[in-house]
């Protein structure tokens, strides 16, 4: 069975289903990554031992070398599958406001991403937070690929409200010539849709969302009801809209 085949193309036959040691060895994929993240949530911090994994499922630690090499590799799964989870939960929250709502989709998108991070606190500080100690992800590997898909969604965003005709000038028109070149390297894909000012603006809305986002999910907001918090997220992702361009939510 292909790891990437769907459950409708298994059932029209176009790739085969998991045969019962492939379905007990994803089973324990899975709780080896559940163990890991509970184990996050109750030590405070990501850097877990392969050790202790191996302790609270009732295993040995070699045990464990039969699903993953090493503790990099568990953390490189896990790292991609948060930011794959992140991804699709965005996504939907885009397509959830009809197309031709473009401010309603941007508030929805921005929305999706902090209700992500307060619903998964562990895998949200593992993508985002302190690095782990003598952990680096490999450059241009999956986590790569799933994190680009995950802030691809902010991109699409600004295609859409570019293919309506709406997308105005970002509120700082102005870029370095090295942020220039810069930006002209990461927009290849992109053609001339996205000029360097509104992609300057689009990693500044992406700073400011992160920003609240991080505060409010490491603690630093409790001096806020929470109603306060989402009118001040509220404004917050207008001013975004305005810095890049978009369409303003209601």
């Amino acid at each position: 069975m292909s790891a990437q085949s769907t459950a409708s193309e298994r059932a029209a036959g176009l790739a085969e289903p998991p045969n019962r040691r492939q379905r007990a060895r994803a089973a324990t994929l899975e709780e080896i990554k559940q163990t890991a993240l509970e184990l996050m949530r109750e030590q405070g911090t990501v850097d877990v031992r392969f050790t202790d994994i191996a302790r609270a499922m009732g295993l040995t630690p070699p045990a464990l070398y039969r699903y993953f090499a090493d503790r990099d590799e568990l953390l490189t799964a896990m790292v991609t599958d948060s930011f794959e989870d992140l991804a699709a939960e965005l996504a939907a929250a885009r397509e959830s406001v009809p197309a031709t709502d473009l401010g309603g989709r941007f508030l929805a998108t921005c929305g999706a991403y902090r209700k992500w991070a307060g619903a998964n606190p562990q895998r949200f500080s593992l993508i985002f937070g302190v690095p782990v100690p003598g952990y680096s992800a490999p450059v241009g590997g999956p986590t790569t690929d799933a994190a680009q898909r995950a802030m691809a969604n902010l991109a699409g965003l600004v295609l859409d409200t570019e293919r309506h005709g709406t997308l105005g000038a970002p509120l700082v028109p102005d870029v370095s010539p090295a942020f220039a070149e810069f930006a002209g390297c990461k927009l290849a894909e992109f053609g001339d849709a996205i000029a360097p000012a509104t992609y300057q603006a689009m990693l500044l809305t992406w700073s400011s969302l992160h920003g609240f986002v991080c505060l409010e999910a490491y603690g630093h907001f409790f001096w806020m009801e929470p109603g306060i918090r989402d009118d001040l997220f509220r404004a917050l992702v207008r001013v975004a809209a305005v810095t890049t361009g978009l369409t303003p939510p209601d």
